[in-house]
């Protein structure tokens, strides 16, 4: 073994290579050598011997809603941060709205890096926004660092954040493409969603009539038109609609350099559960039916879905009012990502290296974080160490978020974080947490 500082061992780690007992050497916050488990140890390195609970990379959640500064009552990057890393999550990407100012300008991104230094306790890396009025403002964005931009299709929810029309789109989008940057689309076609039943109320089946599958299919088809035209690389957010999948699948076999995400409450939670009032479980576009989501799975299974990230979006309980029609619509989603999605995926014959895959190795190569993702040399030693088959029933109680309103309340999930590791110190373990040790990351060329 090389020399180290520290070495972490156990008879399950998680590599490109497979799951295999291993011993990871660890110095100045790098990964130096994983070795076999019975590696003699180099004096003066510490041991930390995990035994057989599982040794995996630390997640990387490309797709959080922070919303601070300006709505720091909903969350912020202290309480935020400290859910992700008590959730395995030690990257996480920052969302450009529902803060105040949005991410639209340098001199935005500037303030919310300035909030964000000091309360981190995981990475933290920022989208830029693309809105109707800012074509001028992407490529300085870009070179000042943020990993991509983000668009609505249809209304976002908060009036500083307009959506682009198709037109708008392509501009935005020509323009993206000219620097090699990349769009992130929530699409959702308005036009579809103006023409759908609006009745409002608490009956969860009125609330899902209101943001149909053809909403998303229009508005996925239309972005996929618009990349093959412009030669641009897109990504679609929080994929639901199961009916979107042939034409993701065609365009990619056309060339189309489009990627996709889903979360984990499309693939754990079902319409059909949902009850009539209980607005912690609204999200757009929905949470749909156990048949869709069955699809969702086979998706990720076959590779057309690329990754799981949370969206988390948090707001105050008083929001979540009991008419789905004017309930703020998110999941706050941080801590809890890693055990629900695991809790499906070994239901359905998963492995723990899918989980993985699709939550930390391409969300880590969707944004181009080349240290992040993998346990081999050269990378950060960012780890999450996980009991796959202790069990624990959801307590709002003891979540980290800001606002402990859940859609996995009472649930029993499989998989308990038993520590978090940021560049190889541990920043929390049996919820303890040290100081805020996260850094601020900027895009790489």
């Amino acid at each position: 073994m090389p020399d180290a500082e520290l070495v972490l061992r156990s008879t399950r780690v998680i590599t490109p290579d497979g799951t295999r007992a291993a011993s990871v050497a660890v110095t100045g916050g790098t990964i130096t050598a994983v070795l076999p488990h019975d590696a003699e140890v180099p004096s003066g390195a510490r041991l930390e011997d995990l035994g057989d609970d599982v040794l995996l990379p630390g997640l990387v959640d490309t797709h959080v809603h922070v919303n601070d500064p300006g709505r720091t009552e909903w969350e912020g990057f202290w309480t935020a941060t400290r859910a992700a890393a008590a959730g395995g999550i030690t990257t996480l990407v920052d969302m450009p709205l529902n803060s105040l100012p949005p991410t639209t300008t340098v001199d935005n991104l500037r303030l919310k890096e300035e909030v964000a230094a000091a309360k981190a306790h995981i990475d933290v890396g920022f989208w830029g926004g693309a809105l109707p009025g800012n074509v001028k403002d992407l490529r300085p964005l870009h070179e000042a660092g943020v990993f991509g931009f983000k668009a609505f299709l249809s209304p976002s929810g908060v009036d500083e954040f307009p959506h682009l029309d198709q037109d708008q789109l392509a501009r935005s989008l020509a323009e993206i493409a000219d620097f090699g940057g990349l769009l992130i689309v929530h699409a959702e076609d308005p036009d579809h969603l103006a023409a759908a039943p609006q009745q409002g109320g608490p009956r969860y089946a009125d609330f899902l009539a209101s943001r149909p599958r053809d909403a998303e299919d229009t508005a996925i088809a239309a972005l996929l038109a618009q990349a093959r035209r412009l030669h641009a690389r897109v990504h679609v957010l929080h994929l639901s609609s199961s009916d979107a999948l042939p034409l993701i699948r065609a365009a990619r076999a056309e060339g189309v350099a489009v990627t996709v995400e889903t979360c984990p409450h499309y693939l754990t939670l079902t319409a059909e559960e949902v009850p009539d009032g209980a607005s912690e479980f609204k999200c757009c576009p929905p949470i749909r039916e156990s048949a869709n989501q069955d699809l969702l799975w086979q998706a990720l299974a076959d590779g057309t879905i690329d990754c799981v990230v949370t969206d988390h979006s948090p707001s105050t309980a008083d929001l979540k009012t009991p008419d789905f029609a004017t309930a703020w619509g998110g999941i706050s989603g941080l801590q809890l990502s890693l055990p629900a999605v695991w809790t499906q995926a070994r239901e359905r014959g998963h492995g723990l290296d899918d989980v993985v895959r699709w939550m930390s190795t391409r969300t880590a190569e969707l944004v181009g974080l080349r240290r992040k993702g993998a346990i081999e040399a050269g990378r950060d030693a960012d780890f999450a160490v996980l009991a796959p088959d202790e069990t624990f029933t959801v307590d709002p109680a003891a979540l980290q978020h800001r606002n402990r309103v859940t859609a996995y309340a009472g649930r029993t999930l499989s998989g308990v974080v038993k520590s978090t590791w940021l560049r190889g110190e541990r920043i929390v373990a049996n919820g303890e947490f040290t100081e805020p040790k996260g850094r601020l990351l900027s895009r790489t060329p």
